[in-house]
């Protein structure tokens, strides 16, 4: 069953306003997802923090949105959407609040956790309600918006958070938010609609509550990976999502109101394009979640300078998204995910084969527009996808699939990308050590050289004489790491397009796999 207590045609009235607020309340999320990367430098210096801990700090938010976008979108189908996106922003204060004066790195980590849960309640909201009061090409067209727009604010956060950093402290950055923030719930409470084909059926808790066990469990299972002794946690973290995943999947099959539809999720379109979501979103976080620390540790940029390097990305979302849309009614969700791809790829093969020591920008920048342009082109349909492929009443599960797409695609791409260059860095800082003819080097001294750029910094500062010698055996170090974390996108992005080449319907096939599906909700 479902309540319509408000406009439910091709588009809502004032739909400009209205589209504007919920791309602002979306935008509260993305830059907050962003901010921290620039920082991690600052951070690390700060609390003398190891690889793995800036790892945790950069990737806290996503998961936070991550563990909760399916639930609290389900929450918010029933109770009420507009209800959750205000809740959430006004949670999402005290969370900027607290991460900008954490006295240490674990409260700053658990703040940003906190931050990710108020945007799962806020920003899965927001594709939800597009999909409730838009339909046919008009809703492509917002989907587009909202994408595009959304992916380019969290590649501008650097740059805003950059310029942050030449006069103000690192927590700074997590106060970027607050205006913003402001202003979305004055225009969310003003012109938001309420209650616009919301579910009357219970919500399934139990399902929501392993749904956060088992995605919490696998971020953090993969962050702790490369960390020597954690043996037993990683062992613990896989025992938890392995018995999350399979009750979850037993509970889903036997509930009267599911929380996931299996039913809905396993069509082909729907869960074709989630996977393809996941690793093209994942690409643009992993991207900048590198680019910021090779760009400040290695090519010694500002922090200014760092975040401006990221805007041919947000550039180029912005220009192609409606592009994309156009290229989804034209020619079908296929080919424009497999234009993306094939952007995104060649992005990542600028970094593995340019991005040295030394690289003038334009290599910089270069490969930051063709990830730009991928996500740009990758990002609407992939979207529009899953909302298409689900009845109205089940937005709130198209949107925190949509959603999940961005934030564990983040969460995952990140943790893999920053496992690896941990565990890079470390290897190669400790055949630098082992080759070392300095003797004297003592256990302390080598275990901060190879716990992070950071401390191998802030360790050359105590010994000038060999300042030179340590500064470039981490440049070293973290070179190999990050051609580690490169390898990994390119395959990841090879498996992806290899996906929506196989599995992915072609246009004539498409429209009537979505016949199908609309006719099979309407029967019930």
């Amino acid at each position: 069953m479902s309540q319509a207590a408000g406009p439910t045609g091709a588009a809502p009235p004032r739909q400009s306003v209205v589209l504007a607020a919920l791309i602002l309340v979306a935008a509260v999320a993305n830059l907050n997802l962003a901010v921290a990367n620039v920082a991690l430098p600052d951070i690390g210096r700060a609390f003398d923090s190891s690889q793995t801990m800036l790892n945790l700090i950069a990737v806290a938010y996503s998961l936070g949105l991550a563990c909760s976008v399916i639930y609290l979108g389900a929450v918010g189908d029933r109770h009420g959407r507009k209800m959750m996106l205000v809740l959430g922003i006004v949670l999402s204060v005290p969370a900027c609040l607290l991460a900008a004066y954490a006295p240490n790195d674990t409260v700053l980590m658990l703040a940003r956790l906190l931050g990710g849960l108020s945007a799962g309640m806020a920003y899965p909201t927001t594709l939800a309600l597009i999909t409730a009061l838009w339909s046919g090409p008009g809703r492509t067209r917002s989907i587009a918006l909202w994408s595009a727009i959304g992916g380019a604010i969290a590649a501008l956060g650097p740059l805003a958070a950059g310029v942050l950093l030449e006069s103000f402290w690192w927590g700074s950055v997590f106060l970027l938010t607050l205006p913003l923030a402001a202003v979305a719930l004055i225009m969310a409470l003003m012109v938001v609609p309420s209650h616009v084909n919301e579910t009357t059926e219970p919500v399934d808790n139990l399902g929501g509550i392993l749904s956060i066990a088992l995605v919490g469990a696998v971020i953090l299972g993969i962050n702790f990976s490369p960390v020597p002794g954690a043996g037993t946690i990683v062992v613990s973290m896989a025992i938890i999502a392995v018995a999350a995943g399979i009750a979850f999947l037993l509970r889903e099959r036997r509930a009267r109101n599911p929380l996931y539809d299996l039913r809905v999720a396993s069509r082909r379109i729907f869960w074709v394009a989630a996977c393809a979501g996941i690793i093209v979103f994942g690409s643009l976080m992993g991207a900048m979640f590198i680019g910021q620390q090779f760009l400040q540790n290695v090519l010694a940029y500002s922090t200014v300078e760092a975040g401006a390097a990221i805007l041919p990305a947000a550039v180029l979302m912005v220009l192609i998204a409606p592009r994309s849309a156009k290229l989804v009614e034209t020619r079908g969700a296929r080919f424009t995910l497999l234009v993306g791809y094939a952007f995104v790829l060649l992005g990542f093969l600028t970094m593995l084969l340019l991005w040295k020591e030394g690289v003038p920008y334009w290599k910089v920048g270069l490969a930051y527009a063709l990830v730009g342009a991928g996500v740009g082109f990758a990002g609407t349909p992939a979207s529009h996808s899953l909302t298409g492929a689900v009845p109205v009443t089940r937005a709130g599960m198209a949107s925190g699939t949509a959603d999940l797409q961005r934030d564990l695609g983040g969460a995952i791409m990140q943790s893999i990308f920053g496992a690896l260059l941990t565990a890079g860095y470390a290897s190669a800082a400790s055949a630098t050590l082992t080759t070392s003819p300095n003797d004297d080097v003592s256990s302390a001294v080598q275990s901060q050289l190879t716990k992070s750029f950071s401390s191998a910094a802030a360790t050359a500062q105590q010994y000038p004489e060999y300042q030179q010698q340590i500064i470039a055996g981490a440049k070293a170090a973290f070179l190999q790491g990050d051609q580690w974390a490169y390898l990994a996108g390119i395959v990841a992005v090879l498996i992806g397009a290899a996906l929506v080449a196989v599995y992915f319907p072609k246009p004539a096939r498409e429209r009537e796999l979505l016949a199908e599906y609309h006719a099979l909700d309407e029967r019930g």
